[in-house]
């Protein structure tokens, strides 16, 4: 079980965690469709297909492994390949990925977000750890955490142990343990379960009520950000 007293640093998902992230992603796909349709509209026609769009996707992953972790490389890599199909200028492909990646950290933070990294804050050293390619700086968060440890700087991702550990390492503590370092996600399988076997305690952020879906006992669990705080308090 969590045990309040015991936490020296807190490690934070953020993606559906501190923001829903899909409604992030359909609105940089937008901006990124409505860019191309003007500067390279054979491509944009291309990327409107969702079949040819997850074939390139497909092929990004196939020939260029090594990206795997690293989001914004893949998304960049993508693009290249969809203009080179269509006959537009592969050189467009970076100022296209700039435009998705500025729409991409445009998020809509959850109500509870701002006032629980401003209680967190206050208390313990935050890291964001994430598998995905938001800039906190970029959201406008970064002066809550002290860190930020992502797959793409690892070159792994959640639920490899090693990402976890790089989150306690970036919390600057000295002596800092597992034990006492709290990991908060919505992910059962990518974040409580690994944080849990890393030997760090962990909540569940359970904002849909879902069904806790694995057979191990759920650990603590909570429905909004402020329940979070509350455990403080």
């Amino acid at each position: 079980m969590m045990n309040p007293l015991s936490v020296k640093a807190v490690t934070l998902d953020l993606d559906d965690t501190l923001w829903p992230v899909w409604p992030t992603i359909e609105r940089a796909e937008k901006a990124l469709a409505d860019w191309l349709g003007i500067r390279a509209p054979a491509t944009a026609a291309l990327l409107a297909d969702t079949a040819a769009r997850h074939g390139i996707r497909e092929q990004v992953a196939r020939e260029l492994p090594a990206l795997r972790h690293d989001l914004s490389a893949m998304r960049r890599e993508l693009i290249r390949l969809a203009l080179y199909r269509s006959g537009d200028d592969p050189l467009l492909a970076e100022p296209a990925f700039d435009v998705f990646y500025a729409a991409r950290n445009r998020v809509t933070l959850f109500g509870d977000a701002v006032p629980a990294l401003e209680f967190l804050s206050r208390r313990f050293p935050l890291v964001a750890l994430s598998n995905g390619n938001a800039d906190i700086g970029l959201v406008g968060i970064g002066g809550y955490f002290k860190a930020a440890v992502s797959a793409r700087q690892v070159g792994v991702g959640k639920p490899d142990a090693r990402i976890f550990q790089a989150a306690i390492a970036a919390a600057g503590v000295k002596g800092l343990q597992a034990r006492e370092v709290l990991h908060v996600g919505d992910d059962a399988a990518l974040d409580v379960l690994p944080a849990l076997d890393c030997g760090m305690q962990a909540v569940w952020l359970n904002r849909e009520d879902k069904l806790w879906p694995h057979e191990a006992a759920p650990p603590a669990t909570v429905t909004t950000l402020a329940e979070l705080c509350g455990l403080f308090s």
